[in-house]
């Protein structure tokens, strides 16, 4: 049975997609993958820029909001940002719940280049982050 995780952040454009993005290309079919927002924003298109530059094929990709996901259980409640966790809904079933606060890139002001850069550094965050979470997960898996 694949591991249920849920990523949080407050608009579910960029942090949550991409870390939703990342564990579904690392983990496969081991993990079923979802992502929300407190406050969905739509998708960033920077988001769909660096994930496309990574390979990952996120164009039809949607905001949804974390009012969606009440009620269904979770192994992973996983919040990437400060607000998110403030006011992140408690979720019976969770086995786990972590918090990974990843600065926003899409509040960076500045050029193209600039914005692009900062979504560059948090998927490298994430996707370094996520393959910590793919090793310990499996390895907990593995002993239950």
């Amino acid at each position: 049975m694949p591991l249920r995780v849920l990523f949080l952040c407050t608009g579910n454009s960029a942090r949550s997609q991409m870390a939703e993005a990342i564990l579904e290309r690392l983990g496969g079919a081991g993990y079923d993958v979802e992502s929300a927002g407190t406050e969905p924003k739509g998708v960033n298109p920077f988001t769909l820029r660096i994930l496309r530059e990574e390979g990952i094929d996120w164009s039809s990709a949607t905001s949804k909001s974390v009012n969606q996901f009440r009620g269904r259980p979770f192994d992973y409640v996983i919040t990437v940002c400060d607000r998110a966790r403030q006011s992140c809904p408690v979720f019976p079933g969770a086995d786990q719940s972590l918090h990974w606060d990843i600065a926003d890139p899409a509040e960076v002001e500045g050029s193209d280049d600039d914005k692009a850069a900062a979504f560059r550094t948090a998927y490298a965050d994430l996707r370094g982050r996520i393959e910590g979470f793919v090793r310990t997960a499996g390895a907990q898996r593995v002993a239950r």
